[in-house]
């Protein structure tokens, strides 16, 4: 496997080792050689103001547009020229706009984005689609909000939040975990072509609040504050998934999603099971603390 990106990914940051290829969003750039025996490209990438999607374009929309749709086209027209077979472009539930509450979003409804990075996303999925054609499949994935279970993570502001005794705001959304947003990748990469050539896919799991998120931590780090009061669910738009789940893709639902807040509950500094990891560690050295310093 190859990864392309501004920088090299840190080292183990995979589960195994990986080529790195310099790729940007320039649409200036020829990336072409890039593409070189490579049967699939998985495209993830997106410049943005940092911490933002939604807004990310800061005072820059003119630099915005420019990395990430006329880029974004620019690495899709030089990977079907290379002879790239498939192109899995990761999108957004942004490109769907607003919608009244509780309706739920469809594949075949027509979007209206109302904020430069759902447009961008939108016509990202159409320049892909206008370039599908056999010999070069390329599908959407229109993903909600990603959470998963490594650090830093998307919740560590909330959480520390909570643990300190700040307020927090009753919120809720639509969210997939990351191992799900993978496994939809490779069912793309995996399916006949035919399938999915020239398609959009939602990709979305379950619904939680701010209360969902922080109950575990509460249990685990048997902490004192009160949880926030539940948020308006129904007010949501949820995502149907049935288009995806009719070639076989099915989510982890709410147990992955309880395993993975006690995991992330369980490896904070204040949980009761990580001080008990650290009596255990400091009984099997006789009481001494391990000591770090510099020679």
């Amino acid at each position: 496997m190859i990864v392309g990106g501004r920088r090299a990914p840190l080292p183990r940051f995979f589960s195994r080792p990986v080529e790195f290829a310099a790729l940007s969003l320039d649409p200036e750039k020829d990336p072409i050689d890039v593409f070189d025996d490579a049967y699939f490209f998985v495209h993830a990438a997106f410049s943005h103001v940092p911490g933002k999607y939604r807004g990310g374009e800061g005072d820059d929309p003119k630099s915005f547009h420019r990395l990430n749709l006329d880029g974004t086209v620019r690495l899709f027209e030089a990977a079907k020229r290379a002879g790239t077979r498939r192109c899995v472009f990761l999108s957004s539930r942004a490109a769907y706009g607003d919608y009244p509450p509780g309706i739920e979003l469809v594949e075949t409804m027509l979007p209206k984005p109302e904020t430069l990075y759902g447009q961008i996303k939108l016509d990202a999925e159409g320049a892909l689609t206008h370039l599908s054609a056999p010999g070069f499949a390329g599908v959407s994935l229109r993903a909600t909000g990603v959470y998963g279970d490594l650090t830093p993570g998307k919740w560590d502001d909330l959480i520390a939040d909570y643990l300190a005794g700040r307020p927090v705001a009753a919120r809720a959304g639509t969210e997939v975990h990351g191992r799900d947003l993978g496994r939809a990748v490779r069912l793309m990469l995996e399916t006949e072509s035919t399938r999915i050539s020239g398609e959009v896919f939602n990709i979305s799991d379950i619904t939680v609040d701010t209360q969902d998120i922080l109950a575990p931590i509460r249990r685990e780090t048997s902490g004192p504050h009160a949880l926030p009061p539940p948020a308006d669910k129904a007010a949501l738009n949820p995502m149907s998934t049935a288009k995806i789940r009719a070639l076989g893709w099915m989510p982890g639902g709410t147990p992955l999603f309880e395993e993975t807040m006690r995991r992330l509950a369980a490896a904070l500094p204040v949980s009761p099971r990580h001080r008990s990891a650290q009596d255990r560690q400091a009984s099997s050295s006789g009481g001494r603390q391990p000591q770090t310093g510099t020679t």
